[in-house]
């Protein structure tokens, strides 16, 4: 588990760099030859998901299959593979490794655009071919249900009276959503980012263990990753990060943040991606495929269902868009110190 990111363990150091760079020769190793090989005429398809099942981009790829399968999209069935490692750096690779393959796609977002710069790793998300953003998901503030901490309110004011008696974790690495939305809270209540202690979990699973274990004050990560926990009581939802509340037992009472008068709307967002050097015909038959799934009634219910929204993009929007995101991330990180 990484240490907590504070003022004076943030700054590169040489073991930091020695453990990056072990950490991507794992990731590259992990991923080297897994390229999906098929038959010729085969219209059965692989579906990356570079995090857990039951994690934010499971869930979205799986949705988006459920929809294309049912409707017989694509003329054939997915294979979901779940590709677990070094925050997505592990599948991204394995996609890239993929040259040529035009039967696989991947689900990837901010949080994946966050572990290439934590890695070091070599290419962007826009290496690949991208094909649609699907989403926004609006992110959460999560605590145990015996959290102190009754309101978004009694939790920033403790954050504010002391920064570093708060431990803050995320399903996410440095530069993903979990990582930047507590940074850019802090900055919104006057607190400064870099005495922010953040550890990183490797997705919703174990960020959950370590709410209910009390290893942490506080979590931050895509709601519909707790559904469960929140309807249970186990998990308390403090705050949501959009523009309006959710809905859903035991998240809608949750306010926006702007509802109590923290000046700050934040959002996630995921997409799909194919591996790079596939033909611009296969490029456009995969996107078309994306659109019209995006029509079909399943897919508007599933948005309605996981509370996402809807924020359909393809082609140049898409990569124009992803180019933005690149450079979000690398500000926020160069701000912290971390590049």
């Amino acid at each position: 588990m990484m240490r907590p990111l504070t003022r004076h363990g943030t700054r590169r150091t040489g073991m930091r760099a020695v453990a990056t760079l072990a950490a991507l020769s794992s990731a590259l190793l992990l991923a080297t030859g897994c390229g999906v090989t098929r038959g010729a005429q085969s219209n059965d398809m692989t579906m990356l998901i570079p995090n857990s099942p039951g994690g934010g981009y499971d869930q979205t790829g799986r949705a988006a299959i459920a929809v294309m399968e049912n409707d017989d999209i694509t003329g054939g069935s997915f294979e979901v593979t779940n590709v677990i490692g070094a925050g997505g750096s592990v599948a991204m690779t394995r996609l890239m490794n993929a040259e040529g393959d035009e039967r696989t796609m991947m689900t990837a977002g901010l949080g994946v655009v966050g572990s290439l710069y934590s890695f070091g790793a070599p290419y962007k998300l826009d290496d690949a071919t991208p094909l649609a953003q699907l989403i926004e998901d609006q992110e959460g503030v999560l605590v145990p249900a015996d959290s102190p901490y009754q309101s978004i309110e009694d939790l920033v004011t403790a954050w504010q009276d002391d920064p570093s008696s708060i431990v803050v974790g995320g399903g996410s690495s440095p530069g993903g959503p979990d990582h930047l939305f507590p940074m850019q809270l802090a900055t919104a209540v006057g607190i400064d980012a870099r005495d922010v202690r953040y550890v990183v979990y490797d997705g919703g699973g174990p960020l959950t263990s370590a709410l209910l274990g009390s290893k942490i004050d506080v979590g931050f990560s895509g709601v519909g990753e707790f559904t469960g926990q929140l309807e249970s009581g186990e998990l308390r939802l403090l705050a949501v990060s959009g523009e309006e509340r959710l809905k859903g037992e035991g998240i809608s009472d949750a306010p926006t943040l702007t509802e109590s008068g923290i000046d700050l709307v934040f959002t996630n967002w995921r997409g799909v991606f194919a591996p790079p050097g596939i033909s611009d015909e296969r490029r456009d038959e995969l996107i078309a495929m994306l659109e019209e799934m995006h029509e079909t009634p399943e897919w508007q219910q599933a948005l309605e269902d996981n509370g996402w929204i809807d924020e359909f993009k393809t082609g140049d929007d898409f990569t124009t868009f992803l180019q933005e995101q690149d450079e979000r991330v690398a500000t926020t990180l160069e701000e912290l110190d971390l590049l």
